[in-house]
């Protein structure tokens, strides 16, 4: 695993002031706190309890076709929010069909690894139940606990040539986020083709800024992505704060290779791919 700051690089103190852009710092910033819509009421909610005790993430994914991928990924993307905002997790993945063919599937799109759900009751006594299922599914027994929060994801419509796992498993990733989760997706050619262009193009930028001298990631942009994470994972808001971040020529790019290894903890897109290879 390629660590956030460049090896043998320390970080330097910013930039004189006037010399880093001036990005809109959310109102949020000195506050954030991970908000999720409930799809059982269509109501926003902390997806974390206020003094941040246990959360518990389940998967409750029908298989390794491209909606379970989904569901898995979905899943895969709060745990990495709530442990970015200090949250302790407890991550699950529940269903008997095709389980280890879902979990390899899940492993080659950047899933971090589940424990074996099933009927876990209270658990570890956890303050938060998160249930990320299928839209129009439901977890085993009918629907959440009392107190649980459920998570829909919209289904993903398959029109690319080849199946899914002959496409690059970043790329599909890539495509995936580029859209909430809580919108149907349909994955092309074309999709998959512009997907597969913006990681490259990102991942020999990381690889070329990793030379220059580290600066900080700028409060306001951290407070951008920050501030689209926190609100319903939004994913595509991530994404546009990276694009605005890779265009913008004031920005010190030692400063912009910090600011996509940041993003990156969320995205897992392995951006830094690239840095140390040969060009």
């Amino acid at each position: 695993m390629i660590p956030a700051t460049r090896r043998g690089i320390r970080a330097r103190r910013p930039e004189k002031r006037g010399q880093i852009p001036a990005y809109a710092r959310s109102r949020a910033y000195a506050h954030l706190v991970l908000r999720i819509t409930d799809a059982r009421t269509g109501e926003s909610v902390d997806a974390a309890p206020a003094r941040r005790g246990l959360t518990r993430v389940e998967a409750h994914a029908e298989g390794p076709d491209p909606t379970g991928l989904r569901v898995l990924l979905v899943a895969d993307l709060l745990v990495r929010a709530l442990e970015l905002g200090g949250t302790p997790v407890w991550a699950l993945l529940t269903g008997e069909r095709q389980r280890a063919e879902l979990r390899a599937a899940g492993a080659a799109l950047g899933v971090r690894p589940f424990e074996d759900g099933g009927d876990t009751g209270a658990g570890l006594g956890e303050a938060q139940v998160l249930h990320v299922v299928g839209e129009g599914g439901a977890p085993p027994g009918g629907g959440a606990p009392p107190g649980g929060v459920r998570v829909a994801v919209a289904a993903v419509r398959w029109e690319a040539p080849g199946p899914p796992g002959d496409t690059d498993p970043a790329v599909l990733r890539l495509a995936l986020l580029t859209h909430s989760a809580s919108t149907p997706v349909t994955v092309d050619a074309a999709a998959l083709g512009d997907a597969r262009d913006t990681l490259a193009r990102w991942r020999r930028a990381v690889a070329g800024w990793a030379h220059r001298p580290s600066r900080p990631v700028p409060d306001s942009v951290r407070g951008d992505l920050r501030s689209a994470w926190e609100d319903d994972l939004d994913t595509a808001g991530v994404l546009r704060v990276l694009r605005a971040v890779e265009q913008d020529p004031d920005l010190p790019e030692g400063a912009r290779f910090e600011t996509y290894a940041y993003a990156d903890r969320l995205l897992g897109l392995d951006l830094t791919h690239d840095v140390g290879s040969p060009a």
